[in-house]
């Protein structure tokens, strides 16, 4: 026995719910994804800081700069490397790296 004229097939209404069920969860994850972007990026560590001053030996010329958590590097054109306090920038070590 055919489905009345007003009502589509079994077939197409099934079509019609998968549809709606597809279009709900694909809105449903871009809010979860948008929400899990603004929560994140709201997140972000503080960029590290410099201590208030760093005395490079005389004729020295900063050409890097590496921040950790507990140090600074620099890195001179004269190939050196210096490693200075992150609290109170004194100066560690220095090292001279050979000539090529």
């Amino acid at each position: 026995m055919p489905p009345p004229p007003d009502q589509p097939p079994p077939d197409v209404r099934l079509i019609k719910w998968l549809v709606l069920v597809l279009t709900s969860v694909m809105i449903l994850g871009v809010i979860v994804i948008i929400g899990l972007l603004v929560t994140r990026l709201g997140m972000a560590p503080a960029p590290l800081a410099l201590p208030d001053s760093i005395s490079l030996p005389a004729d020295s010329t900063a050409q890097a700069i590496t921040l950790a958590p507990d140090w600074v590097l620099v890195l001179t054109q004269q190939n050196e490397v210096l490693l200075f306090d992150r609290a109170t920038g004194a100066l560690r070590h220095q090292i001279a790296l050979p000539e090529d």
